[in-house]
């Protein structure tokens, strides 16, 4: 008997005209290769003659001097799987730092769909080789000079997303799309004035995203006080509730995507928890330590108002129940880390472990705020707020 005894044998589904998706979520390439060759598979089905659009976008590397822009049809014949697509790179032998873009599938045709990875990222590695230190000085300077005309080039292409419908995207369009394009018209505008990342090595992004963060939390809060005070209902209840789901919701649809976009839920989970982190140590201990400098630098230590007091009774039980409910969530978690029927994963699993998962996180927080706006309703009005200290 000869060493290869076993064999598998792949039964390709042709009843249907397949689920369309590019193979890898991401590509790397030499700027030396010439061209970068993207897969688009064909799963679930071949049936008949299906099309599909791929489209370049910039991201970092711009079109027409990193790479050819491409904005074609894909076709597969009948059985057909697979089809490699070729994008020109230009290579300038010129130091520069790696440069990324993105192409997109859209408008299949035929009864054909889209899959998960309908979109991919394409990183164009440099590899120019510099013999003196002169030439790596003076690319560098050209590289600095370069960064302005790219900045210059995405941030206007930022603000084009945002004042267009669906980032530009017309015609795949959806009536909702409109509706949220208008809705959010003033927000898209607002952010878009963010720098992009690789200007000043992201630390300008940083901040005035912060910045815009901030402002936005502003306006939240006023607004969640206002609508508190035409309903009759505390400041500390509406923070608890439509603050805190203001503030958090658009986290947990970011831990959503984390947790489709990635194989592990590190991305997911690492989110979530940085975002409560953000919110106790610089939402609630900023306030704090300001409020309690401004009272040490303008009373005398004998003076009773030096002193930083919160008289708000409730407060320890609310910290108390918070905290039994993140331990009891954690609990959850090292279950199903470990847990054979739940995958031994944080997210996911099969569909009665994922529903009693996300019923006991709903409920805990249900408890939380339930228990909190009870214990904050009938307790006596708090004396001392912390926005309020300093004033």
């Amino acid at each position: 008997m000869d060493k290869i005894c076993v064999t598998q044998v792949s039964i390709i589904n042709d009843d249907e005209p397949g689920v369309l998706q590019f193979q890898k979520p991401s590509y790397l390439y030499k700027e030396s290769a010439g061209c970068a060759e993207l897969v688009i598979e064909r799963n679930d089905g071949c049936d008949g003659r299906v099309t599909v659009r791929f489209k370049t976008k910039d991201i970092t590397a711009i079109a027409g001097k990193d790479y050819e822009a491409r904005d074609e049809e894909v076709e597969f014949t009948h059985g057909e799987v697979t089809k490699t697509i070729q994008i020109p790179l230009h290579d300038d032998d010129v130091f520069n730092e790696d440069k990324i873009f993105e192409v997109m599938l859209s408008e299949p045709t035929a009864g054909a769909t889209l899959g998960k990875s309908k979109c991919t990222i394409v990183t164009i590695l440099n590899d120019d080789d510099y013999q003196t230190l002169i030439t790596r000085v003076a690319n560098l300077t050209s590289v600095n000079l370069e960064k302005l005309v790219i900045g210059k080039e995405s941030w206007k292409q930022q603000f084009s997303e945002a004042l267009s419908v669906n980032g530009g995207n017309v015609e795949e369009a959806e009536t909702m799309d409109f509706i949220l394009h208008f809705l959010t018209f003033g927000w898209k505008v607002m952010f878009a004035c963010v720098p992009p990342a690789h200007i000043a090595g992201g630390w300008l992004c940083f901040g005035v995203a912060l910045g815009c963060i901030a402002i936005v939390t502003a306006i939240i809060g006023d607004m969640a006080s206002i609508l508190g005070a035409l309903l009759g209902i505390k400041d500390s209840v509406t923070a608890i509730t439509l603050v805190a789901l203001g503030t958090s919701l658009p986290d947990t649809f970011a831990s959503k995507v984390a947790a489709i976009n990635e194989d592990t839920a590190d991305a997911a989970i690492g989110n979530i928890t940085g975002s409560n982190s953000v919110n106790v140590f610089l939402g609630l201990g900023i306030p704090w330590v300001l409020a309690c400098i401004y009272k040490q630098i303008t009373y005398q230590s004998n003076d009773q108002r030096s002193k930083f007091v919160i008289t708000d009774k409730s407060l320890p039980f609310a910290i108390a129940l918070y905290s039994i409910a993140a331990i009891l969530t954690l609990l959850l978690l090292t279950w199903r880390r470990y847990s054979v029927s739940a995958g031994k994963a944080e997210l996911g699993g099969t569909p009665r472990i994922r529903n009693i998962s996300m019923l006991a996180c709903m409920s805990l927080w249900l408890v939380y705020v339930v228990c909190s706006t009870c214990t904050l309703t009938t307790s006596s009005p708090s004396r001392c707020h912390v926005t309020r200290c300093a004033t």
